[in-house]
């Protein structure tokens, strides 16, 4: 019995707990234009993630990667902190800028505007109870621009505001 124990204790050291520990459920939850101004569009990513563990765990940070239509559009990351209670989904919005030139870029190749492709790289550096973990985000979806963020949408706007000026 004692040897069986501390083999246990062994493979626990060897292994940093880690196996102990589930990985949260990830999901994507949307991915939104919230604003557009001089320098280019600013987005947030929703993410839900949902904590299947009986101890709750917390976010220390996360990086992220993120490509459209095969174009490496945007990376970051950052130090935050978030707790994710046992049992329970919280949501999580990371930040993106984009600038206007790589919006040009992704233009340039006629992108349906009901569905660019995207492709997310992320990971979450989590603090558990048994150390610390990096959840790995890889996702591949696609995009609908919002019919106020398309090119012909602010062609438009812009003619009827020189019309008006008349």
């Amino acid at each position: 019995m004692r040897k069986g124990a501390c083999l246990l204790l062994l493979f626990m050291f060897l292994t940093g707990c880690t196996m102990l520990v589930q990985e949260p459920v990830v999901t994507v939850k949307d991915f939104n234009v919230v604003s557009v101004d001089g320098g280019g569009a600013g987005m947030e990513l929703y993410l839900s993630v949902e904590n299947t563990n009986p101890f709750d765990v917390s976010l220390l940070g996360y990086s992220y990667s993120l490509k459209v239509m095969a174009l490496p559009l945007a990376k970051g990351g950052a130090r935050e902190e978030v707790r994710f209670p046992s049992g329970a989904a919280t949501d999580l919005r990371i930040p993106i800028r984009i600038s206007y030139g790589d919006l040009v870029q992704i233009m340039k190749r006629q992108p349906n505007p009901d569905a660019i492709p995207y492709q997310l790289s992320a990971g979450l550096d989590l603090e558990t109870p048994m150390g610390q973990l990096t959840v790995p985000v890889n996702r591949n979806g696609s995009y609908a621009i919002p019919k106020q963020y398309r090119p012909s949408s602010i062609l438009d706007n812009l003619s009827n505001f020189f019309r008006t000026k008349k």
